[in-house]
C-alpha cells in the first residue's frame, strides 16, 4: 500500500512539475495562484514522508543504504534545479530543466536498480 502511494506521489510530483515549467514559459501570471505555489510543496513533502516510510518499513537502512542516500541528494537537487527552472528565463532555464530531468532520470534509474552508478 506505501509503496503505491510513493510512486502516486512520484508521479504527481513529476507531472505538476512539467506543468509547472510549461505555466512559466508559456502563462507565468498563473504561477501566482496560491494553489500553485503550496501544492508542490505539499506533494514533494508526502514523496518524501512515504520514501522514509518504505525505507523504515523494509529496514533498509540495517544494509547496504547508499542508493537511498543518492536517491535523497538527488531528490534536493532535482528540487534546487526546479526552482531555478521556474524562476529563470532563457536559455539559463532551459539548461536547469535539462539538469532537473537528469536527476528525475537518475533517481527512477537508482530506484530500480538499486544500484549508485549510472553507468552499471
Amino acid at each position: 500500500m506505501l509503496k503505491h502511494l510513493h510512486l502516486f506521489f512520484v508521479a504527481a510530483v513529476i507531472i505538476t512539475y512539467f506543468g509547472r515549467v510549461y505555466l512559466a514559459q508559456f502563462k507565468p501570471e498563473l504561477l501566482a495562484n496560491k494553489w500553485l505555489k503550496i501544492a508542490p510543496h505539499i506533494l514533494a513533502t508526502l514523496l518524501l514522508l512515504t520514501g522514509f516510510g518504505l525505507a523504515f518499513e523494509g529496514n533498509w537502512f540495517a544494509g547496504d543504504y547508499g542508493w537511498i542516500f543518492v536517491k535523497l541528494v538527488l531528490m534536493f537537487a532535482f528540487i534546487g534545479l526546479g526552482i531555478l527552472t521556474l524562476k529563470s528565463e532563457g536559455e539559463k532555464r532551459w539548461y536547469a530543466f535539462a539538469g532537473s530531468v537528469f536527476c528525475l532520470v537518475y533517481i527512477i534509474k537508482v530506484a530500480f536498480s538499486k544500484q549508485v552508478f549510472f553507468f552499471l
